[in-house]
């Protein structure tokens, strides 16, 4: 069974705007499908439809109603706007007769290679292009295998001493170095990204599954090739919500992805 991050966003046409998918228990968390491989199989669907040059998924937002099981899924798209710059797609991704994620994703061009105008990119000056030496892959004997299964298919490396409460009693800033194993990184996998690091609740010592209820991700740009660093931060944890922050950014040091998502507080 292939475990490449291509072959689980590939889409078989069924017509009428409507597309089968398969993400299998690589791409789970604990025993449900991700939420960020689902927006990522949204994105790819709306794109396939519109099938206009150069156009990506520039903005992908997406409402949770439901944690589907791994397996087969439908896609359904309806275009609402075919336009010279921006196109409008809404999507829904279903398992059976369920609905688990209503899209909307907006389809433009992204940023070429041109620097910025401003950018306040908080990562290049913490993290390093690549993993730090010694820094432990997701995998077997890893305390996150038995519930991070994208590692199957994603070198995952996540730095477990940014997740612990903080010993000043700041804000928890978490540090990931993801890549697809056997291939480069493209922009559906930079979606996926924007959606990967564990819930930042771990820094206020609440553990559990946090389901996002709405995850709001901007592609900046096409990533190069290489380890994608991602920064998870957080505003607020409240007692019932909190939010969740992550960038994403190449090997090149440019922004590639923004996300932000509303999610559900872990009971203690």
């Amino acid at each position: 069974m292939s475990v490449l991050f291509s072959d689980a966003m590939r889409l078989q046409p069924a017509g009428g705007g409507v597309y089968d998918g398969v993400l299998d228990e690589h791409w789970t968390i604990g025993p449900k499908v991700h939420g960020g491989a689902m927006l990522a199989l949204c994105a790819n669907a709306a794109r396939t439809e519109v099938r206009v040059d150069d156009i990506e998924p520039i903005v992908v937002s997406g409402n949770f109603l439901w944690a589907p099981d791994p397996g087969a899924l439908q896609v359904h798209t309806t275009v609402r706007k075919r336009g010279r710059r921006i196109s409008l797609v809404d999507v829904e991704l279903r398992q059976g007769d369920r609905v688990a994620v209503r899209a909307a994703i907006t389809l433009g061009v992204p940023e070429h290679d041109a620097a910025p105008l401003l950018s306040t990119n908080p990562v290049v000056a913490l993290m390093t292009p690549e993993p730090p030496p010694g820094l432990e892959p997701i995998g077997p004997g890893h305390r996150m295998a038995d519930i991070v299964h994208l590692a199957h298919g994603c070198d995952i490396r996540p730095s477990l001493t940014t997740m612990a409460p903080r010993s000043d009693g700041g804000p928890p800033v978490i540090e990931y170095w993801v890549r697809p194993r056997g291939e480069s990184p493209d922009v559906l996998f930079a979606l996926l990204c924007g959606d990967v690091s564990a819930p930042v609740t771990f820094g206020v010592n609440r553990f559990g599954w946090a389901p996002t209820v709405q995850l709001t991700a901007f592609l900046r740009a096409r990533p190069a090739d290489g380890w994608l660093r991602v920064l998870c931060t957080t505003t607020q944890i409240g007692q019932e919500w909190f939010d969740e922050d992550h960038v994403v950014v190449d090997s090149a040091g440019r922004i590639v992805v923004q996300s932000r998502q509303l999610a559900l507080v872990p009971p203690p």
